[in-house]
């Protein structure tokens, strides 16, 4: 094969048959493809295929020629010499964004431009879009040589930060679309409420649990000794009054579709909360839920808490332990694990699954998670898993 090649570009109006036209003429000319690519940009085909320069004698350019004018579309020669073309990449990564609203033009000029500053090139840009609003957008990264990795990731989250764009980036590997374990923090997470501060509200102490909750969750307080403070205030709360308050705690907006979604496809989904598992069971039970893991609270003889917990707390370590734990029992990498949670208490979980995101977090937690989701809802999580947009649509239309 000669480093001197022929790359053929092919651009026009897409439709079915134009690729196969093409290199069936280069298949029966016997001529060797090296590489080739396309894509689809809004209904606009752009075909590139890299032939051996020994069909330079070959009436092959004027048969692409011909065949590209009857196919309407544009056809044009370029001599590449490959011997001065590196493709030893050093990093391949991700970068996945979403915006429901629509991603705008200066965030994309402003991580390009950056990564082009740090010798970062784009090898491929792919629309996962549904709508006619371009809100999903993966970028495709490769650099040749060794980039300090996590101050890459710090800058391009705060870059997606100040444009309010929701952003995972991810290795391009084969864990990228293999997950199979999903782990939920419950509180703030899974549902709209802090359950410690309801169950306060019914014992007239909510804006005291409050206040030592959110120095809590944001690192501020140590995780156990406030619960045990908090629990102590709910001493003498009725069982039945609890039972009532389950109905009226609401899920956060797109959980069901999203666990009726990734359920579809195999995935098995938990929740491992520093909450209670009174709570937790509950929503196991309502979601179908693979996994309830929380910590429980006392009740005496007449169904009344006694202001103290039972077992061992679920605090930040032994919420990793836990999920390590269901990827051993489930025989899966970490790789495989997602974890979703807000507060500082979820931050040791984030870190040790695969993919740990910051789900419409505290801000101690966006500043040291990986992966951020603030301004969609649940369901566009889908899009950092390879789940299309359209997914959900296809299940509604299919009565699922």
């Amino acid at each position: 094969m000669s480093d001197q090649q022929i790359l053929v570009k092919i651009s026009g109006t897409d439709k079915p048959g134009i690729t196969a036209a093409l290199t069936k003429l280069i298949s029966e000319a016997g001529i060797v493809i090296s590489d080739m690519g396309q894509s689809v940009t809004h209904g606009l085909l752009s075909l590139s295929i890299l032939i051996d320069n020994d069909s330079e004698d070959h009436p092959i350019m004027k048969d692409l020629l011909f065949e590209a004018k009857k196919l309407g579309m544009n056809c044009d020669f370029q001599l590449i010499d490959t011997s001065k073309i590196d493709f030893k990449y050093h990093d391949l990564f991700i970068i996945s964004c979403v915006q429901p609203e629509g991603i705008n033009a200066t965030f994309i000029a402003e991580i390009t431009h950056y990564c082009a500053d740090k010798g970062i090139n784009i090898l491929d840009i792919e629309n996962r879009s549904y709508k006619n609003v371009l809100s999903s957008l993966d970028l495709k990264m490769v650099t040749n040589e060794k980039i300090d990795f996590p101050k890459i990731k710090e800058d391009i989250l705060e870059i997606a930060y100040r444009h309010k764009v929701d952003l995972a980036i991810v290795r391009d590997n084969v864990f990228r679309f293999n997950k199979r374990l999903i782990i939920f923090d419950m509180d703030s997470t899974l549902i709209q409420r802090e359950v410690i501060e309801e169950l306060a509200g019914l014992c007239d102490a909510r804006e005291e649990v409050k206040k030592i909750t959110e120095e809590a969750m944001n690192g501020k307080l140590d995780f156990t000794q406030s619960l045990e403070k908090r629990v102590s205030m709910l001493k003498g709360l009725q069982r039945h009054h609890m039972d009532r308050l389950l109905d009226e705690i609401p899920l956060t907006p797109g959980v069901e579709p999203f666990i009726k979604i990734v359920k579809s496809l195999g995935f098995k989904v938990g929740v491992i909360s520093g909450g209670f598992n009174f709570f937790t069971d509950h929503f196991k039970a309502k979601l179908g839920l693979d996994y309830s893991f929380a910590n429980t609270l006392e009740f005496d003889s007449e169904g009344k808490l006694t202001g103290k917990l039972t077992g061992p707390i679920v605090d930040a370590d032994q919420k990793a332990h836990l999920l390590d734990f269901l990827a051993q029992q489930d025989g899966i990498s970490l790789e495989q694990v997602v974890a979703i949670g807000d507060g500082a208490n979820d931050l040791k979980m984030l870190a040790k699954a695969g993919m740990g995101i910051a789900f419409q977090a505290k801000e101690i937690v966006k500043k040291q998670a990986d992966h951020h989701m603030s301004y969609g809802n649940m369901t566009s999580i889908l899009t950092f898993l390879g789940i299309p947009e359209d997914y959900t649509q296809k299940l509604a239309f299919n009565g699922q």
